[in-house]
């Protein structure tokens, strides 16, 4: 995979509309029979746009969801849709490889997941879906390299905390134009919270979800963003969820509130919010949930350069410290039992030049406090401080360890140390924490910078600190990963000036992480 952008292919990303969604030049290949034996469907049933996932040497996830009426359930008959579906290897998808029909069920919101499988390896294809005499737009999706490829590059952006009330998602057009292999979000696709009336796009309905339709609703709502749309439509990408997509900071079946939101009705809720997840992600069947219960964490190959290790860290913890002391009970577990010994026989049994670890909050230390003593933030991994640990201390014996991680609204990129109570222990890997798409909206840099800039010496394995928003970008290479700090000057606008503020290198064998 590689990172280069053709000039037939930004010709195809700025024809936009006038080409994908030109139905009477692009016809699915079907029987003039089966086209009238169609039962005819509401206009606009692909308002939600498609998207492609969870890449493999030889397959990939397709996804739509059928919604002509997206804000209000839906508005898809109680019927099970048949949606024909196609992949091909040229954009006007002439050239069809995979084709088939897939069943847009009402229990799951009329969703589709295609799992296609027997594709090449490291190629570019493009597909489509076509139900009731309507045709999607045309996606662009790219399989994983060959298992035992070893050399080539791989391009990835890292995105999380898009608040559809804090501003556009303007960050997603320059990712775009810079043309990622695969796209690695890793949690707040959604925020839960009640619209507000100051906001400057306020959220759908009229108080937080609790139900199913409507989490659907609040999906579709941030589904229908244009910028968003654009690039599920151009890479696929590889999710998983924080705590907004459910509830603020929740912990296993332990709401933030449990005093306001009983067990059961928690339970409920959780059930609610992951079906929801799952109709709206292009995710495997592997996640469809049973319940209060989905499985996300699961691992992918691109080729022998880098394995992705894509983490939970909701569903299985305990319960969020409220203490110093408390965070050092080495009873507390951040990831669970099995998820854990998972990730550990992942990293250790590992090929990859590269172990690349998604998770969805930030595993370096950040100690708040000034000075003497510390202040952490039990929320992250410093709340469960003996699992993060004994992790860091694994980190010696694995190759080449980056974690890539959100959560935060800013970027803070760091030195993974082997034990942050002793400022001589050696550096065993790197962080990145992405900073927001949207989330806070447009900071005040000043401000931040007199927050956060007097507990640098208190925190010296930050290597950079920012609050603009954006997305962080990596070409990862056998010797070495190139990354950019990518971001805009507003979210306030539909439209943003984009730039780089900053360029880091991690050299393959040398543990850290080096502004360039």
């Amino acid at each position: 995979m590689t990172g280069a952008v053709s000039p037939d292919r930004r010709r195809f990303l700025t024809a936009g509309a006038a080409v994908l969604g030109a139905a009477a030049s692009a016809r699915l290949c079907l029987p003039d029979a089966a086209r009238a034996a169609e039962t005819p469907l509401p206009e606009g049933v692909f308002s939600l746009g498609i998207a492609s996932g969870d890449p493999l040497p030889d397959g990939i996830v397709l996804w739509t969801r059928l919604a002509p009426d997206p804000l209000a359930g839906g508005g898809m008959p109680d019927r099970v849709v048949p949606v024909e579906w196609q992949l091909a290897e040229d954009p006007r998808c002439k050239k069809v490889v995979r084709a088939g029909i897939a069943q847009a069920r009402p229990e799951y919101g009329h969703s589709v997941h295609v799992d296609v499988r027997g594709l090449r390896a490291d190629r570019t294809y493009w597909y489509r879906f076509r139900t009731g005499g309507q045709l999607s737009p045309v996606g662009r999706t790219r399989t994983a390299p060959h298992p035992h490829s070893s050399g080539g590059s791989l391009r990835m952006a890292l995105a999380s905390c898009q608040n559809w009330q804090h501003g556009y998602f303007t960050p997603y057009a320059d990712m775009l134009d810079q043309d990622p292999d695969v796209v690695v979000f890793v949690g707040d696709y959604i925020y839960e919270s009640t619209p507000s009336a100051t906001a400057l796009r306020r959220h759908e309905g009229t108080g937080e979800p609790f139900s199913l339709v409507q989490y659907r609703n609040r999906y579709a709502q941030y589904r229908t963003d244009p910028d968003l749309a654009a690039m599920h439509a151009n890479a696929p990408f590889v999710v998983t969820f924080d705590d907004h997509e459910v509830d603020n900071d929740f912990a296993g079946e332990i709401p933030q509130d449990p005093d306001k939101q009983p067990h059961d009705a928690f339970v409920a809720r959780l059930t609610a919010a992951y079906q929801a997840f799952y109709e709206h992600m292009p995710v495997r069947a592997t996640a469809v949930p049973t319940g209060p219960h989905i499985r996300m964490y699961r691992r992918l190959e691109f080729g022998r350069l880098a394995r992705l290790n894509v983490l939970d860290t909701r569903q299985y913890r305990s319960d969020q410290a409220t203490s110093q002391t408390g965070a050092q009970d080495p009873s507390l577990t951040m990831l669970g039992a099995r998820q854990k010994r998972w990730l550990l026989n992942g990293l250790q049994g590992s090929p990859a030049r590269w172990n690349l670890i998604a998770s969805q909050i930030m595993m370096a230390e950040t100690d708040l406090r000034v000075g003497e003593g510390k202040l952490w933030f039990y929320d992250a991994w410093d709340g469960y401080q003996a699992e993060r640990n004994r992790f860091l201390q694994e980190f010696r014996q694995i190759r080449n360890p980056v974690v890539l991680s959100g959560d935060r609204h800013l970027t803070m990129i760091s030195d993974l140390k082997e034990d942050y109570a002793d400022p001589g222990s050696r550096v065993v890997g790197a962080e990145f924490v992405g900073t927001s798409i949207s989330s806070n909206g447009d900071q005040d840099q000043e401000a931040f910078r007199r927050e956060w800039d007097p507990r640098r010496p208190d925190n010296p394995h930050w290597k950079l600190l920012d609050a603009h928003r954006g997305y962080h970008l990596f070409d990862v290479r056998r010797d070495r990963i190139d990354a950019q700090v990518r971001v805009v000057d507003t979210v306030r606008r539909p439209t943003a000036t984009p730039s780089t503020l900053a360029r880091l290198r991690v050299e393959a064998g040398r543990p850290g992480v080096e502004v360039v």
